[in-house]
């Protein structure tokens, strides 16, 4: 791959960016413009802003955006409209992430003229899968630049000597060893590495970032009705509210009541098993009431059929592929499904757990008078049961019958 000419850097303001921006402008002598994404990670960006200023980017190639709305509502319910869940647990906090920034870095490289664009994923993990990945789907022309596959500041002292020789300003907490390493945004925090890369230990209780232990939460029971139209989230407690704001009341009622806790040793795509701490309270508490609202509103047939292309699905996101035609031939089906997915569930919350405890629709297929244990008026004939069984009943009595013949 030839030099690049100018580069759109994926950008927190931390140290490890700070050092690949200054890398990239002695390696290659290019002209970089950062990208810096407010996903609801709860930091102050300005100062991202200054950073970038005083390692020499021009004003005019910083971009500090606010993505929050268009992230929960064009990439997290989407997402949630599959109850999607990756090796059964996983709420893909980070991995729903990744396409939305990748998307940003390839349209202000559009923008600026910029030939490439950098991440700073490292050569372990999946992250560098999903920014790549997506941004070659979106611009299979553009170069990427994965700094911690190139460089040979392969330790933590080479890193700190780089930032010392390059007058990167770097924090005192910093010059120490990180006791993990976090990710968040808006639906989740991941916390991994360090002190939790043994899985036989259990995770400290300061690793929480954003969640109440469940032993510390309330004792009293708190309710949150959040109510649906096609499949989204619309309102809660009747209140209406936009996409990111839904997710984050939910937060703030997950975390106060200890609930979305996971601790878990999954399959990276790479190859290999990491053990990570994900606080996921407002997906958890969503996930829950999405799959309440189904109950009544989803016949067996469409739900069942959901279910079982729901692993793939989540796979399909956690490996990167979110901008691949398979994924949106499964969204198409799964948006179908969603046309009567509307109404309200009311969710009770109690140290860690949120539990569907009522729902209600008008466009419910629950049926009273065909459940009753009372009289229903002929609306069901038990009757009719007798054939059905008997229908299904016919291939398992030849097999019994075969069976019993071959053993004489």
């Amino acid at each position: 791959m030839s030099a690049p000419k100018k580069v759109v850097l994926a950008y927190s303001g931390g140290l490890d960016t700070s050092i690949i921006l200054k890398w990239l402008q002695t390696e290659y002598g290019c002209e970089v413009v950062t990208f810096t994404a407010d996903l609801g990670q709860g930091e102050e960006l300005d100062p991202a802003r200054k950073k970038a200023e005083l390692l020499g980017i021009k004003p005019s190639n910083i971009f500090i955006e606010d993505v929050r709305e268009e992230f929960v509502r064009d990439f997290v319910f989407p997402m949630f409209r599959a109850n999607a869940l990756y090796e059964g647990q996983y709420l893909l906090g980070t991995s729903i992430a990744r396409p939305l920034i990748s998307k940003r870095l390839v349209e202000i490289a559009a923008e600026t003229g910029a030939d490439a664009v950098a991440h700073g994923a490292t050569g372990k993990g999946n992250d560098q899968v999903r920014f790549e990945l997506s941004a070659y789907a979106l611009n299979p022309d553009i170069k990427v630049i994965a700094p911690w596959r190139l460089w040979d500041l392969t330790s933590r002292t080479k890193l700190l000597e780089f930032a010392e020789a390059n007058q990167i300003p770097i924090a005192r907490d910093k010059r120490g060893e990180a006791p993990f390493s976090v990710d968040a945004n808006l639906l989740h925090t991941s916390s991994e590495g360090r002190v939790l890369e043994n899985p036989a230990e259990e995770a400290p209780d300061y690793v929480l970032q954003r969640i109440t232990r469940p032993e510390d939460a309330p004792d009293q029971p708190e309710m949150v009705e959040i109510t649906f139209e096609k499949g989204d989230a619309v309102a809660i407690d009747g209140r209406a509210m936009s996409p990111a704001t839904i997710l984050t009341r939910l937060n703030e009622l997950g975390g106060k009541h200890g609930v979305g806790i996971l601790d878990l040793v999954e399959n990276r795509f790479v190859g290999m098993k990491s053990r990570g701490l994900y606080e996921t309270p407002g997906g958890t508490i969503l996930l829950e009431a999405h799959r309440g609202i189904e109950q009544i509103t989803l016949d067996s047939g469409s739900g069942h059929l959901k279910d079982s292309i729901m692993p793939r699905y989540a796979e399909f996101i956690y490996n990167g592929f979110w901008f691949s035609p398979e994924r949106r031939m499964l969204q198409a089906l799964i948006d179908a499904s969603q046309e009567h997915v509307s109404g309200t569930v009311r969710v009770k919350l109690y140290k860690g757990s949120a539990r569907t405890v009522a729902r209600w629709s008008e466009q419910s297929l629950y049926s009273e008078a065909h459940v009753t244990f009372e009289e229903d008026a002929g609306a069901y004939d038990q009757k009719d049961a007798q054939g059905f069984i008997q229908l299904n009943a016919l291939r398992l009595k030849l097999l019994a019958a075969r069976d019993r013949r071959l053993k004489r």
